[in-house]
């Protein structure tokens, strides 16, 4: 019986998606893609039959799905970046067991990551920050009280804020419940995507720099002190080269 592929296609780049997944998306019957977050020349190529789920509701996805797996046709519902989070699969996965439709799940190249890769550095950085919070502000989707925005500040590890640009006012104000105001900021319009836009500043000037920008949407919102890195040597050295460091490779 066929299955359904929950595939991450990537941040945008066509050339970021793995090889399963493009293994998987040349070889689909059916492929249902997030409308205008994938890019298009992903598709290109392709011989499925296309739909585009940002015209759709849950139920007519499901439908399709349905109808194609009855049919013995292979699925790919493919999303952007990771599939890890904020990309909706769970519902969709919920139906799926109760049609006792089988699907597995491919990851992706999250854009996170991807933005990581434009900066030129790793979000985690020895004595600066071992952490990384992926989260996002409450708008129409809520999130639980003990997740709130300021809350997550006041670990003031690296955060990676997804989903928030357009309320970056409301985003400066809660992250300066636990950073300092002269925290760098990045915010990445479109990671990896022809005409990506990156632009710099601290905390306090968050607001204005995105606003000068002209950014509304479809980007990510960095701060930390490990954002240092792309941009001056911080000569905080892992252990794990050290001449004195030994392990089972190296004595």
């Amino acid at each position: 019986m066929a299955i359904v592929y929950f595939l991450g296609a990537g941040p945008g780049d066509p050339e970021l998606i793995t090889l399963k997944g493009r293994r998987l998306l040349d070889s689909a019957k059916v492929v249902v893609y997030a409308g205008s977050l994938v890019n298009p020349r992903l598709l290109e190529g392709i011989r499925a039959e296309v739909h585009n789920s940002a015209t759709m509701t849950l139920d007519e996805v499901i439908e399709v799905m349905r109808r194609a797996v009855e049919s013995g046709k292979a699925v790919v519902r493919l999303h952007t970046g990771d599939t890890s989070f904020y990309s909706a699969i769970t519902e969709q996965i919920e139906r799926l067991r109760a049609l006792g439709i089988g699907y597995e799940v491919v990851p992706g190249v999250s854009s996170a990551m991807a933005g990581a890769a434009v900066l030129g550095q790793e979000l985690t950085v020895p004595e600066i920050s071992q952490t990384v919070i992926f989260t996002r502000l409450e708008g129409r989707t809520p999130v639980p009280e003990t997740e709130r925005l300021g809350s997550l500040a006041q670990h003031k590890a690296t955060m990676v804020i997804f989903l928030s640009v357009a309320m970056i006012g409301r985003v400066r104000d809660e992250l300066l419940q636990g950073y300092h105001e002269d925290t760098p900021v990045v915010v990445i319009e479109k990671a990896s995507w022809p005409g990506q836009k990156v632009i710099r500043g601290t905390l306090k000037e968050l607001e204005r720099i995105v606003s000068d920008a002209g950014i509304r949407k479809t980007a990510l919102i960095y701060i930390g002190e490990s954002l240092r890195a792309s941009e001056t040597s911080l000569n905080k050295e892992s252990r794990l080269y050290h001449k004195d460091f030994t392990h089972e490779f190296r004595k």
